[in-house]
């Protein structure tokens, strides 16, 4: 976990730097000399925690609160804005413009860790739950059985790839799939087999495909390919990878 702190006052800075690293912070700390250099800093590597002053040359502490939040890769990192100004319209302006809390200077050692490892803590909790929120999202548009997309996104992600093409003149190729004799694998070996068949189609033909290739369960046996950025005659010679690959499926351990 990282902290950057952003302050002119050199003393001011190297103090509380000092304070962070005596205080379970010793290789996560980082400074920067004004709101601008701050800026450059969090962009390059967006840390977990900012510490900020308000008043500083270039770019005080209330427009580097807006520069930060306009970014998506830094919009969420907690900001504890320093002053040695007490007055209500700087910490609502403050409050207003995105921060996370008010540090007063001179400040209590004690205090301003413990408020960083509170905004650590908080900003942690907040990266797992929209890691988990992400999660839960991508699991509602994957096949249960398969893990491969479902009908549902296809429907969804059809539109957008028809759209983009259609605003940059571009190309989106799509393949309909089918797996012959499904009904004989069900009736001969039984439905775990069929399920095992529509699983290892799966992975055979994924591994084939580029990363951003997407490959939909479209019901029962059929399977949907959507190759974005890709001609008709491109799409055929993935067609025809696709096919020798299924074709060489084997299945030895199922016997009827």
């Amino acid at each position: 976990m990282s902290i950057l702190v952003v302050e002119d006052n050199r003393e001011t800075r190297r103090k509380i730097v000092a304070d962070l690293k005596q205080n379970g912070f010793k290789d996560a700390v980082f400074e920067a000399v004004d709101g601008l250099d701050g800026f450059q800093k969090a962009s390059q590597n967006a840390p977990d925690v900012i510490l900020c002053d308000i008043e500083m040359p270039r770019m005080d502490g209330l427009k580097f609160l807006t520069a930060i939040r306009s970014r998506t890769e830094t919009e969420h990192i907690p900001v504890l804005l320093l002053t040695s100004n007490t007055s209500r319209d700087i910490r609502l302006k403050g409050l207003t413009t995105g921060a996370h809390d008010f540090i007063h200077i001179p400040y209590d050692p004690q205090e301003l860790v413990a408020r960083a490892k509170l905004h650590l803590n908080a900003k942690r909790r907040e990266e797992e739950l929209r890691k988990r929120n992400k999660e839960l999202e991508l699991l509602s548009h994957k096949d249960a059985l398969t893990g491969a997309f479902n009908r549902r996104y296809l429907c969804h992600i059809l539109n957008v790839e028809l759209g983009r093409a259609a605003r940059t003149d571009g190309m989106v190729s799509v393949l309909m799939l089918d797996i012959d004799h499904f009904k004989e694998i069900n009736d001969r070996f039984g439905h775990q087999a069929g399920d095992l068949a529509l699983k290892k189609v799966t992975a055979e033909a994924t591994a084939c495909l580029r990363d951003y290739d997407l490959f939909f369960r479209y019901g029962g046996e059929e399977f949907v390919v959507m190759l974005p950025d890709t001609s008709k005659r491109e799409a055929l010679k993935v067609a025809h990878r696709l096919c020798q690959k299924v074709r060489a499926i084997a299945f030895s351990h199922i016997s009827p």
